[in-house]
């Protein structure tokens, strides 16, 4: 896992064995031999590497890519729940993970926005209410 997402995020990013190298601070054949899996970074340098590769640190020493419908490792904060199916009457279900992560619960109350271009996004109504807020201050 670790060795293979240290490559396909490397070339991702179009950086050579020596670009990581002096960005963490190691030799070449250190990161040779990661990518080889004949040896683990340690701590610090594996946060250095998901930092520079723009990955959370669980996803580089852990994702495997049939969890992402077989694609890549998303970038920090970026997620892929999954697909779902609309309903008859338009109804979706958040996946368990998504409902987790962003501490939705039954009875919540959702805000559905929507771009011709961009699709749609979904927000706790609590959150888009503070954000408008912020907004509406800052335009006082």
């Amino acid at each position: 896992m670790f060795k293979d997402n240290l490559i396909q995020l490397r070339k991702l990013k179009h950086m050579t064995q020596e670009d990581v190298a002096e960005k963490v601070g190691v030799t070449r054949q250190a990161v040779a031999k990661w990518e080889a899996g004949e040896t683990m970074p340690d701590l610090d340098k594996s946060r250095l590497l998901a930092e520079i590769l723009e990955v959370s640190l669980d996803d580089l020493a852990n994702f495997e890519p049939e969890v992402n419908m077989g694609l890549g490792i998303p970038p920090k904060g970026k997620h892929l729940f999954g697909v779902v199916t609309v309903g008859d009457k338009g109804q979706i279900v958040i996946p368990a993970k998504a409902r987790k992560l962003f501490d939705i619960a039954s009875g919540d109350q959702l805000v559905v926005l929507g771009d011709d271009t961009q699709g749609l996004a979904i927000i706790k109504s609590d959150n888009f209410l503070a954000m408008a807020d912020i907004i509406r201050n800052s335009l006082e």
